[in-house]
């Protein structure tokens, strides 16, 4: 088991990583008092690391019911664009 206090850990944390790659124990001490444990990631069975399976986690779940309800509707559209705060250009 290795235990490193904070400011070791901030200027060795690249071997404190291939450490606790490597399969050795890795503990973060803040004034002697452990606080922290370093471990690797390690993909579940489907070989996934967790992030990537939160990625995913609502994917085939959404369905979008009307594709085109982004489109503005013309009546809308004239109330906005017509309207008495943007009332149309005078033709010349």
């Amino acid at each position: 088991m290795r235990i490193a206090n904070m400011h070791a850990a901030k200027s060795q944390l690249s071997n404190l990583i291939e450490a606790a790659l490597n399969g050795e124990e890795v503990i973060i001490a803040r004034n002697g008092t452990p606080v922290v444990r370093l471990e690797p990631v390690r993909p579940v069975a489907s070989g996934k690391t967790p992030y990537e399976q939160l990625a995913g986690l609502y994917r085939g779940r959404i369905v979008e019911r009307n594709p085109d309800w982004w489109k503005s509707d013309q009546t809308l559209d004239a109330l906005f664009n017509d309207g008495p705060l943007f009332p149309p250009e005078a033709e010349t």
